[in-house]
């Protein structure tokens, strides 16, 4: 269906907050500074779809250099759902990153439409809750990421992302209302994770180490962080 008061442009700053506060209403939990980071990944990759001047659909398309980019915050106002919105909504973001290698977080209940678009299921995520608080390890080895060089960090994260993302991973380690923290092993850089304020609790993500040993003793330093009372998230990939 086509309407022509319908139309579909990039957001500004303002109007990506409406995205964030759409996603919250889904259940997604985003964290509190998390347009702030994803705008710096790429300010022109958030579309929004007008009705007239009421925003009712949401996309997220962002390139990530001339190789990747990854879909997010696809949404459509509840009483616009099944008219034919979303979809063109959709098309404009795969326009905007066309010829690159494409990859989402995608609802379990839309992954036959994504696969109508030439998505394949890579794996599934698991998501853990549980309580905050506790003690590090002793000698683990837990440095703040403030105290090392980004270079060190930065050419670290791009061994777990399939295109550089210097820009997003700057923002994301130095954000307000988290904890950025690193571990070292033989005095070099061996994983690395953040805990940030969410609308509920705190998220980690996310959290990269050389073995599960590291990746233990940075997940308990990151809980450390966070009130005994205070809910925490992590999202695993079962192939991890």
């Amino acid at each position: 269906m086509q309407n022509k008061n319908y139309t579909i442009k990039t957001m500004n700053r303002k109007e990506i907050d409406i995205a964030i506060e759409w996603a919250a209403k889904e259940g997604w939990n985003p964290g509190i500074r998390d347009a702030d980071c994803y705008c710096q990944a790429d300010p022109n990759g958030f579309l929004i779809g007008l009705l007239g001047s009421e925003p009712i659909a949401t996309i997220s398309a962002i390139k990530y250099g001339n190789s990747f980019g990854f879909i997010g915050f696809y949404i459509v106002k509840p009483e616009y759902r099944g008219k034919g919105y979303g979809i063109q909504i959709w098309n404009a973001g795969l326009k905007y990153l066309k010829g690159l290698n494409i990859g989402l977080d995608g609802v379990v209940a839309q992954q036959e439409n994504y696969k109508r678009s030439g998505f394949k299921l890579a794996y599934r995520n698991i998501r853990y809750q549980g309580t905050g608080g506790g003690s590090p390890l002793k000698s683990s080895g837990i440095v703040g990421l403030s105290t090392l060089p980004f270079e060190t960090i930065d050419a670290y994260d791009q061994q777990f992302f399939p295109a550089n993302r210097s820009q997003f991973t700057k923002a994301w380690i130095s954000q307000p209302e988290c904890h950025a923290l690193g571990i070292t092993k033989n005095g070099k850089l061996a994983g690395y994770g953040v805990i940030r304020k969410c609308r509920k609790g705190c998220k980690i993500g996310p959290l990269f180490a050389d073995n599960p040993e590291l990746a233990e003793s940075l997940f308990l330093a990151l809980k450390a962080t966070t009130r005994l009372s205070e809910l925490i998230f992590l999202d695993t990939p079962v192939v991890n």
